[in-house]
């Protein structure tokens, strides 16, 4: 008998995130799931997004503010490109209003 992990899908993994914070678990949760070296990460990404959306620093300036590699800039630049305008206003809105 094989054994198979219980979760191979993206969305399964949304659905977690989702049901823990349905819950007020899924600070735990993600605490739990990342590294302290990942959590940084996300935290750059998301000021990756917030000021190349903004639109008033070169690249080469996010980099050096942020502490992180012109590729990392780029790829987020990339992923924005690829967004539809919409999510890139639902992303942009979400942003604009951290909570802590």
């Amino acid at each position: 008998m094989s054994q198979q992990p219980e979760y191979t899908e993206w969305q399964q993994l949304m659905a977690l995130v989702e049901r823990a914070a349905k819950t007020g678990q899924h600070e735990m949760l993600l605490t739990m799931l990342m590294t302290a070296d990942e959590r940084d990460a996300l935290i750059a990404r998301v000021n990756i997004f917030s000021e190349l959306m903004k639109g008033e620093l070169s690249q080469r300036q996010i980099s050096q503010m942020l502490g992180v590699g012109i590729a990392t800039i780029t790829r987020g630049s990339n992923e924005l490109k690829s967004c539809s305008e919409e999510d890139k206003k639902v992303l942009d809105s979400l942003i604009k209003q951290p909570e802590a």
